[in-house]
């Protein structure tokens, strides 16, 4: 068993290095085929609209090369079935007290020790859904908010490339920006 407050006894992927890697169309064709394997593993839990989002989902932009899938529920009572079904297609739980987001369920793709794709379970009442996709959106309609977004990000991964937590924290203040546009 491992011991969620050692780190040296997380796997590799746990606390690899931020990269930001070029602009891949694939990752939109990843996505996609995400999107098809989670719809069939969930459907049965009444989860049924499933996102790509982040930045692999932005033509153009420079990212992690992990994709970031969103699915949408009415609670997290069926997490102890959805964990079972999603860890025999190495999907990792990454529990509320690891992730530190408790509006979310979180959980990690992993082929050969690297993190390939995120699956992001959030609450039909929360804001996460709403916003994530507004912000993708937005980058989407307008590509020069894309390449802001893009140099900040290549800064902040040389700033904090072993710390995702301040990674992810210091691009909100861009974040807010976006989703508050009129």
């Amino acid at each position: 068993m491992t011991d969620i407050h050692n780190e040296s006894t997380w796997p590799v992927w746990a606390t690899e290095a931020i990269e930001i890697a070029q602009p891949d169309p694939q990752w939109v064709e990843q996505g996609q085929m995400y999107k098809n394997e989670l719809t069939i593993l969930l459907t049965p839990f009444v989860i049924n609209d499933i996102q790509h989002f982040g930045s692999t989902a932005i033509p153009h932009l420079p990212a992690k090369p992990i994709i970031d899938m969103m699915a949408i529920t009415d609670s997290f009572d069926s997490l102890p079935a959805i964990i079972s079904v999603l860890e025999k297609e190495n999907w990792n739980y990454v529990p509320p007290e690891l992730d530190g987001k408790e509006h979310r369920r979180f959980f990690v793709k992993v082929i050969n020790d690297k993190r390939v794709a995120h699956l992001h379970i959030v609450l039909q009442q929360g804001e996460q859904w709403k916003n994530q996709l507004l912000f993708r959106d937005r980058l989407i309609a307008h590509p020069e908010w894309a390449e802001q977004y893009a140099q900040l990000k290549q800064k902040l991964a040389i700033d904090n490339k072993d710390d995702r937590e301040a990674y992810t924290q210091a691009k909100t203040d861009f974040v807010q920006k976006v989703l508050s546009h009129h």
